[in-house]
């Protein structure tokens, strides 16, 4: 998969923390990148209290969710973020990231809390703080493309659509 930014692709690694909030269906509530059939993963990292989060990621996110949606092609994209809080934790709390996901309208999608003085997932993706967004996909050989605030929805959308397997039609 090749991409417009220049940033190197490599195998995504497994999620290492276990607090997940919301829409997770495993029986022991824990969300693993092996379970998940969709055949990308739009990984939002944020921090509530992050105004970039919300006034670039978060809505990013929705754009693509939303289209994707629209034109029939919400089952290519499983979409989840998480909370990643490396400051600020006593702001950045559990309901906070409860609330920051319902005010953006995306309270149907996973959503993880990972806290610490380096969240594992800052540290395993390699991310350079919030808003950090990571495509994950297609398929068997995962591979990752991250981001700050480069991206937007509509290179989003069609790096989704070019690289879609064609299996993943429905």
């Amino acid at each position: 998969m090749s991409n417009p930014y220049g940033i190197a692709l490599q195998p995504a690694p497994e999620f290492r923390f276990d607090d997940w909030l919301a829409n997770v269906e495993s029986d022991d509530g824990l969300l693993r990148l092996a379970d998940i059939e969709e055949p990308f993963v739009y990984l939002y990292n944020f921090q509530s209290w992050c105004p970039g989060c919300h006034s670039h990621g978060f809505p990013t996110m929705k754009a693509v969710k939303d289209h994707l949606e629209a034109t029939g092609r919400g089952h290519l994209v499983r979409f989840v973020a998480v909370q990643t809080v490396f400051e600020g934790h006593g702001t950045n709390t559990k309901a906070a990231a409860l609330e920051s996901v319902a005010r953006h309208g995306l309270s149907d999608i996973a959503l993880g809390h990972d806290a610490g003085s380096r969240p594992t997932i800052m540290t395993d993706y390699r991310t350079g703080g919030t808003p950090w967004t990571v495509l994950i996909g297609p398929g068997p050989d995962r591979i990752v493309l991250d981001d700050g605030f480069r991206l937007d929805a509509k290179d989003i959308v069609d790096l989704i659509e070019q690289h879609s397997p064609a299996s993943a039609s429905k």
